[in-house]
C-alpha cells in the first residue's frame, strides 16, 4: 500500500520543555508507530528513519521523537547520564501517548511503539503504563530485560527481533520473555549482529514489524 502521506514537525510538552518531532501520517490510516531510540540516538536515527518510511509506504503512521530535550541532550553529549535513564525515557513515551491522544488528527489511532536497544524497555515500561492505549510493541535487538518489574504488566502484543550473532541479547530477551504474560513472540533474523548492519537483515526487521503491526493495530 502506498499513497498520500502528509509529514509535519511536532513539538510534544514535558514537565522539563518540549521534544522535537516529526509525524508522517498516511492518508486513511488507522495506526501510528511512535518510536523510542537507542542510547544517545535521535528523530535523525537513519535506521529508524528506514524503518519509519517502510512503515509509512504500507499505511501505518509514525512519529519520531527526541526522548530528550534540547537541554538535556547537550548536557548528555558530555556526561551520558540521560541516555541510559530508562525511567526518564519511558516517562517521555508516556508524554509522547498523552499528546498523541490529545490530538484531534491521531487520538481516534491504534497505537503501536518499535523500541531499539534500551530503547525497548523505555517502550515496555510505557505500554504498561498506558495498556489502555497501546496494543503493540516490537523491540529491535532490543534490551527488554531493563524493563525489569514492568514486564509482567505488559499486556500489548510484543514481538521481539535479535540478530542471530547477538548471542548475549537472545538470551536476555528469552529471560526477559519468561516473566511476561502476554506470551511474546521472539523473532531471531541469521546472520545478523546487534545493529543489523548485514546486507538484508534490517530489510528482515522490516518485513517482520510490517506484518506484526498489521495484524495488531486494527479494528477487531
Amino acid at each position: 500500500m502506498s499513497g498520500t502521506v502528509i509529514r509535519r514537525e511536532v513539538q510534544i510538552d514535558t514537565g522539563a520543555g518540549p521534544l522535537e518531532g516529526f509525524l508522517a501520517l498516511p492518508a486513511g490510516g488507522q495506526s501510528l508507530v511512535l518510536f523510542a531510540h537507542g542510547s544517545g540516538s535521535s528523530r535523525f536515527s537513519p535506521r529508524n528513519t528506514m524503518v519509519a518510511g517502510a512503515l509509512n509506504a504500507a499505511g501505518i503512521g509514525t512519529l519520531l521523537f527526541d526522548l530528550l530535550t534540547a537541554d538535556e541532550h547537550r548536557i548528555d553529549e558530555f556526561t551520558r547520564e540521560y541516555r541510559f535513564d530508562i525511567d526518564l525515557l519511558a516517562q517521555r513515551l508516556v508524554d509522547a501517548l498523552d499528546w498523541v491522544k490529545a490530538q484531534p488528527d491521531t487520538q481516534s489511532l491504534h497505537l503501536g511503539l518499535f523500541g531499539s536497544s534500551t530503547g525497548a524497555a523505555a517502550a515496555l515500561m510505557a505500554a504498561a503504563e498506558r495498556p489502555e492505549y497501546v496494543d503493540a510493541v516490537v523491540s529491535r535487538g532490543g534490551r527488554p530485560d531493563l524493563a525489569g518489574d514492568a514486564l509482567p504488566l505488559v499486556a500489548a502484543a510484543t514481538l521481539m527481533i535479535v540478530g542471530g550473532e547477538d548471542h548475549q541479547v537472545i538470551e536476555l530477551n528469552r529471560a526477559a520473555a519468561a516473566n511476561m504474560r502476554c506470551d511474546p513472540e521472539l523473532q531471531i533474523v541469521p546472520g545478523a549482529t546487534h545493529l543489523f548492519e548485514e546486507p538484508g537483515t534490517l530489510e528482515s526487521v522490516v518485513a517482520l514489524a510490517i506484518d506484526w503491526f498489521q495484524q495488531t493495530l486494527r479494528d477487531d
